[in-house]
Parts: structure tokens; sequence; C-alpha cells
């Protein structure tokens, strides 16, 4: 099946999935969002340990779906890998001592004799959820907003600056995307506060978090979507490889694939849904709505930053340099090979979804955490 597919078709497949893979990981950023929330929402020890403990039961599908995204693009388009995690490896090496610390801070948090105390792991959640999410999406702003670096004849990277990737917070659409993802993430932990917890205090504050986080969303990110729209943007010839600018390109991209701008604004509708009714009608199922929204969205995202003969990875040093899907992919075979592997995907799926229905049957509440014998 998968090998009767032409190269371009087997690396558009695989573009798909890396898309599909950091729009979910962005939707499951509400345990960093909840996180940075723990000391806001909670006034009390008992009311932490609440948040603490219905974030914990979530925190390793964020931490999964990193590592799957990042193995997946590894494995699809191992230039990009190679490039960025072997240039830019200070901004890498920072998002990765930051989900450790978390996972350190769920472990050990509750542990007897811990010589550190719990308020030093909770300081790590927070640190976490700001930092982890920020740093992310700045890192994703690269993709429309290019990074210093260029390859030689034989595909080894120099990296034009120092720092190593973190010169892109010099950007502000970059930063400005990091925001957008950091507020959101806080968006998405406290709807997801009010459909977990059992205590109508956590719900009435949280609550009140939707409407303090969702403006400076909207600022942020309806800054970083109107001027992606109006930028120029890093185009190829595919017929000749050579990348060069085009105004307007992204704008040409939604309209060159309809679908995709549909999706983008059924996913902007989704995620304002969720927000809305949350706020007005006080229902507890909105992260549903918006979930599902910023699942649409960023997905749309990444594929107008791979589609349409796109570089997804420009560099200003070398604009030859910039990555494309058609440039950074593997081997027909070893796209084959990983396109069989991806049929067990939905079955992943169906089975976390289960195993996340059966931990939220019920709401978590304080007589729950009483007779509970593992705590976070």
């Amino acid at each position: 099946m998968f090998e009767n597919l032409s190269q371009l078709a087997l690396q558009q497949y695989w573009w798909v999935i890396v898309s599909l893979l950091g729009a979910l990981f962005v939707f499951l950023t509400f345990v960093q969002g909840g996180q940075t929330l723990i000391y806001t929402i909670a006034k009390n020890e008992s009311e932490r340990t609440l948040l603490v403990n219905t974030l914990g039961r979530k925190w390793e599908f964020t931490f999964t779906t990193l590592v799957t995204f990042g193995g997946a693009f590894f494995a699809s388009f191992p230039l990009f890998y190679s490039t960025s995690f072997g240039g830019a490896y200070w901004v890498w090496l920072a998002i990765l001592f930051f989900f450790v610390i978390q996972a350190v801070s769920y472990e050990y948090r509750k542990k007897p004799a811990n010589f550190l105390g719990a308020k030093t792991y909770e300081v790590f959640l927070i640190l976490n959820g700001a930092f982890g999410t920020i740093l992310i999406g700045t890192a994703v702003g690269t993709f429309f907003n290019g990074a210093m670096f260029s390859l030689n004849q034989m595909n080894q990277v120099s990296w034009e600056t120092s720092y190593r990737g973190l010169e892109a917070v010099l950007t502000f659409h970059n930063v400005a995307l990091g925001l957008s993802v950091f507020f959101l993430a806080r968006i998405l932990g406290a709807l997801y506060f009010m459909n977990s917890v059992e205590s109508d205090d956590i719900f009435a504050r949280s609550q009140k978090q939707l409407i303090y986080n969702t403006i400076p969303f909207l600022v942020f990110f309806l800054y970083f979507l109107i001027w992606l729209i109006l930028k120029e943007g890093y185009a190829y010839d595919p017929a000749t490889g050579e990348v060069f600018m085009e105004k307007f390109k992204y704008l040409h991209n939604l309209l060159a694939m309809p679908l995709v701008l549909v999706i983008l604004l059924v996913g902007v509708v989704g995620v304002l849904w969720g927000i809305g009714s949350s706020i007005l009608k006080t229902v507890s199922n909105g992260i549903w709505f918006a979930g599902a929204g910023t699942v649409l969205t960023v997905f749309a995202l990444f594929l107008i930053a791979g589609f349409n003969n796109t570089a997804f990875y420009p560099s200003n040093a070398d604009l030859q340099s910039s990555l494309t899907i058609v440039k950074a992919s593997s081997s027909h075979f070893t796209l084959t090979a990983m396109s069989y592997v991806s049929l067990f995907v939905p079955f992943v799926i169906a089975y976390i979804w289960w195993v996340w229905k059966a931990m939220n049957s019920k709401k978590i509440s304080d007589e729950e955490m009483q007779e509970e014998s593992h705590v976070y």
C-alpha cells in the first residue's frame, strides 16, 4: 500500500502526522498551564493538593506526546532534527531542563523525608508551566521567521550566533507565539479544573482566571496571526529547490488550501466557544470545545508552514540552506516502513482516551485525597 506512494506523497503524509502530534501536544499543555495556576486558584494546602493531583494524572500524556513528536520528527525529517537539535541546542536543553524538573516534582512532592519541601517542587511545576510553554512556542515561531543556521554540501550545520537558538526571543513575532501558547495553556488549565475538580470555590476562581487570561491570549494570538498573514514568507521552486521570499506567502497558502483555512477558522471558533460558554453559561465541558479547537488551530498552522511549496525551517543566514519537507525527509524505504507502524496510532489514541475516561469518571475531591494511597 504505502510502497506504491510517491516520495512526495509519503513526505506529505508524515508532515500531517507530525503536525497532528504537535497539535495534540499543545492541547495537552493544559497540564503546564494548570501548574502556573496552583497558587492563584488554590488558597490552601488541601486545594493545592487537589489541583496538583488532578494534573498529576495527566502529566505523563504531555511528556509522552512531546517525546513522540520529537521521535516522529527525527525519523521522518532527520535533517531538521540534526540541524535544529545540533545547532540550536541551548534552547532545546532549556526546554528539556524545564520538563525534567516537572517529572521530578510530581515524583517527590509528597515523598516522606522530602528535604526540599513541597513548596520547592511546586515552584518547579510553575517554572515548567511558564518557561516550557513560552520556549516551545517561541521555537515553533522560527518555522515562520527563520533561524540563524547554514548547511554545507555535507549538510553539516553551522550556527551563526553563540546563543544557539536562544536568539529567537529577539524576534517579537516568535515571542508572541510563545506567549500565546502560555496564556492558552493557562486557559485550558482553568477549563480542566472546572471539569475535573469537585469544588465550587475552585470552579468560581477558575472561571475568573478564564477572563484574566483570555484577554492577553487574544492580543498575542491575533498579533501573531495577522502579522503572519501580512508578512513575507519562505517559498521554494519545486522544480529547482531554490528558496526565495514571497510576499503574503502564508496568506497565499491559506487561499491555495481552502480546507486548511476552514480547519483554522473552525479551530479558532472552537477555542472561543469553549471559553465563552464556560464564562457565560458556567458549564464544565468547555475544555472539550477549546481543546478540539486548539488541536485544529495548531494543526492548520503546521500545515501552512510546510505545505504549498513552503520552507518549514527557513535560514536567515543562508536562504538556500532552508529546509523543506522534500529536502529534510528520510528515504522512501524509511518513510514506507514508518507508515505501516503509523497504522497503530489510532489504537494508541483509543487506549489513551479509555484511560482518560477511567481516570475522570468522577471529579476529584478532598475525600478521595484522604483515602488515596498515592498522592502527588
